[in-house]
């Protein structure tokens, strides 16, 4: 049975791209938009910013694809110009990079599984908790350097793979693993006190 455009892979996606079809593109487009919005958004918080640099980076995409010859993912090689295009809008508006509200990922489940254990009741003690956990984590979070926050972010919220991760920040696999291992510590130390965790478990 003939394959419809929706069900291709990205992979053939592109190849039709690279072969003049524009509808294929659009379709890569639909497929990763929210995600390339919501990488931005933990970047850029103006909601109008995020929408034109999203349609930036889409455009940059389209210029540079027959270039892609798929040595990595295409989803890899999209976050990597995503980024790039919001880094340099920070630079040229010198502005200071801001974290990610943590209740940006909430309708598809991503955050950080801090309260495993912790027991499932929803008392208002654990509600309050949780509350506290999240806010700690959002400030634990916008302490970071911006090399930290982006691989603990790509990691924890993306679902990334290390090697996406390198490809994405341009960077060995090494430095992604040191980057979130430092931002995990970090995070951590500010939790011990509200999860009353020994020094030597994160949490």
């Amino acid at each position: 049975m003939e394959e419809t455009p929706r069900s291709l892979t990205d992979a053939a996606l592109v190849a039709r791209v690279q072969a003049g079809d524009q509808a294929a593109f659009g379709l890569l487009v639909e497929k990763y938009r929210r995600r390339v919005e919501r990488l931005i958004a933990r970047l850029v918080h103006d909601p109008a910013e995020v929408e034109d640099l999203a349609q930036e980076t889409f455009i940059k995409a389209y210029r540079a694809i027959n270039a892609f010859r798929g040595e990595s993912a295409f989803y890899t090689w999209l976050y990597r110009i995503a980024l790039n295009t919001a880094k340099n809008h920070l630079v040229s508006a010198k502005r200071e990079v801001m974290t990610t509200s943590t209740t940006q990922d909430n309708d598809e489940g991503e955050s950080f599984d801090l309260l495993e254990g912790q027991g499932t009741d929803d008392t208002p003690e654990r509600l309050l908790l949780s509350q506290e956990i999240a806010r700690t984590v959002e400030e634990a979070m916008a302490e970071l350097p911006e090399e930290l926050r982006t691989a603990i972010q790509l990691r924890e919220l993306e679902g990334l793979s290390y090697e996406a991760i390198a490809e994405a920040m341009g960077c060995p696999i090494g430095t992604v693993r040191s980057r979130i291992f430092r931002a995990r510590e970090a995070i951590a130390r500010r939790l011990r006190p509200l999860l009353e965790t020994p020094p030597d478990r994160r949490w």
